[in-house]
């Protein structure tokens, strides 16, 4: 048998993806484009995985969406952008991955356009996260999904992930115009359909809801994430080499003597399966497994929770583990996670853009601001420095705050359930009641709101990133949409905990191209990772909104590439 005949009988063994999130997804669809078979493996009953819940922003400098729009941009200035914001920690960035994923992106991204997995568009007017930094720009690296009836996915509609913190339906245009909590507010007001698909039925909480739109546009318009996953796994459907296997969770990875992995063992509806081929593990993160966040966040149950799905339980981390595979641990002060609160109702956990505001502010136990706290890579940073935590954080607001913007499922003006928040007619007795020194957080507000009510914010440039400003404040308020004065009775706070959105930053070591590496840096042949699930050594430290989902789908690319016999790009 030649060389030829062996690689054309590989290429007849089913590819096997671990995991129906986007990536997983992606991977599969580009497998059978190449003319292999793929079987997912989704341990949940739902494809879409974390990728549907989130706000379904890619990321891509140099991107041809952007140069369609007449935005100019380059991978020059892209590559400046990202070692800028990856500068605090080189010693977790991986050189190679780095200038694979930036210079193969524009082309994944491209090429899911060209066969026909999504319609691109730029998110207007969303600049990157950290605008004082080299390369940034002001807008054209974001990018989503034009709108998609979710009606073409037939019968996979209803096994699709809907995201409980997005108005689905809604568009960014609209969100920037409106500001995203009028966004989220309005659509709550106006939805008369709850749809259990998490275990916990309530806007702005974990857990799955139809929105109005499906009426009011007498369609099923999908936007954020969730549109971007129904679009890639409309274009999968097409396919008849692809199998999606729900409710099968890889328990184990099977290797000839030779140590390559040749296969996976799942638990099904009907018992124990197994399953020949090589393994691409698409499984995200680890936010619900607490002893793998207490690994790699230092976070007990008390301080975190998460509004990702809760398959995401570190299934592929401990798979690759389990066969050789190197973990890589990128710092908790630059993981993705936000200041969010536990669920008004149910056990679930929620987050939004409240924090950001007008009319709050972050402090610790002492009473005092300690960061840029309408900004969430800054109160990661500062919170969770090792030299200097400030565990626990609390959320504290005046009247205005609750009366203009409610709070999770409490819309404006409304009552905050029972027990849920501590409510007191003085920042004072709101510090006691709270464990907070009362007298110290009286001078704390009464400074903020000096120079909240001026839009200025000296101690620690609250109002300052551009991003924040366009996307989590209020549109409508001045002179600054995220500053505004705590001084109207009665005050309002709650003990924040940090909430993960199924990007762990730390996670499987890969390379550039997506194969999963050993503690000395070799590949272990026939076992693959994409997505979250990898390690975010591709930008180190560095992070922007968009940096897993662009990468995910790029790695995808390579991946269903290589394992589908094309020539690498």
């Amino acid at each position: 048998m030649t060389v030829d005949t062996k690689q054309e009988e590989a290429r007849t063994e089913p590819v096997i993806v671990v995991g129906a999130g986007l990536s997983g997804l992606a991977t599969a669809l580009g497998v059978a484009l190449h003319g292999r078979p793929a079987i997912v493996l989704e341990a949940s009953e739902l494809v879409g995985g974390a990728a549907a819940y989130s706000g379904g922003q890619g990321w891509c400098g140099a991107n041809h969406v952007a140069a369609r729009e007449g935005i100019n941009d380059d991978l020059s200035t892209t590559e400046r952008y990202v070692r800028a914001i990856a500068h605090e920690h080189p010693e977790v960035l991986d050189e190679q991955a780095l200038l694979r994923w930036l210079n193969t992106s524009p082309l994944a991204v491209k090429h899911w356009e060209d066969v026909g997995a999504i319609r691109w568009t730029v998110i207007p007017g969303l600049a990157d996260y950290h605008n004082e930094a080299d390369g940034a720009l002001d807008a054209g690296r974001y990018l989503t999904n034009e709108v998609i009836d979710g009606s073409v996915l037939g019968e996979w509609r209803e096994r699709l992930r809907v995201s409980p913190y997005f108005p689905i339906g809604t568009t960014y245009r609209d969100m920037l115009l409106k500001g995203r909590r009028a966004s989220y507010v309005e659509d709550s007001e106006e939805d008369t359909t709850i749809a259990d698909h998490a275990g916990v039925p309530a806007f702005g909480q974990a857990g799955g809801r139809e929105h109005h739109h499906r009426q009011a546009a007498g369609g099923d318009p999908l936007t954020f994430g969730t549109g971007v996953v129904a679009c890639f796994l409309a274009r999968l459907l097409k396919e008849d080499l692809v199998e999606i296997r729900l409710s099968h969770r890889v328990m184990e990875l099977l290797r000839d003597d030779g140590g390559r992995v040749v296969g996976a063992r799942a638990e099904g509806p009907q018992g124990p399966v197994e399953l020949r081929g090589p393994v691409v593990l698409a499984t995200s993160t680890y936010d619900w497994d607490p002893e793998l966040v207490r690994e790699f966040l230092g976070l007990d149950p008390e301080d975190f929770g998460s509004v990702a799905p809760e398959s995401l339980r570190g299934d592929g981390i401990r798979l690759a583990a389990s066969v050789g595979g190197a973990i890589a641990k990128i710092p908790a002060t630059s993981v993705p996670i936000l200041p969010g609160w536990k669920s008004q109702v149910g056990t679930g956990y929620g987050y939004g853009p409240e924090f950001a505001m007008p009319h709050s502010m972050i402090v610790d136990r002492t009473g005092r601001r300690y960061c840029n706290d309408s900004y969430w890579v800054d109160i990661v940073a500062k919170t969770l420095d090792r030299d200097d935590r400030h565990l626990p954080f609390f959320l504290i607001w005046d009247d205005r705050h609750r009366q203009k913007y409610g709070l999770a499922a409490t819309p404006p003006g409304g009552e905050y359930p029972e027990g849920w928040v501590v409510s007191e007619p003085t920042l004072r007795e709101l510090g006691e009641a709270l464990g907070i020194d009362g007298e110290q957080l009286e001078l704390t507000a009464a400074r903020f709101s000096e120079h909240a009510a001026r839009g200025e914010d000296p101690d620690f440039g609250r109002g300052t990133v551009t991003y924040v400003n366009r996307f989590a404040g209020d549109p409508q308020n001045q002179p600054n949409p995220v500053l505004g004065e705590i001084s109207r009775p009665p005050f309002h706070g709650l003990r924040l905990k940090f909430v993960g959105t199924g990007i762990g930053s730390s996670g499987v070591r890969i390379d550039g191209d997506g194969h999963v590496l050993d503690d000395a840096g070799a590949a272990i042949p026939g076992l693959y990772a994409v997505g979250s699930v990898a390690a975010l050594t591709t930008m180190g430290s560095g992070y922007n909104s968009g940096f897993a989902l662009g990468r995910g789908i790029t790695l995808a690319y390579l991946v269903s590439g290589e394992l589908g016999g094309a020539s690498t790009p």
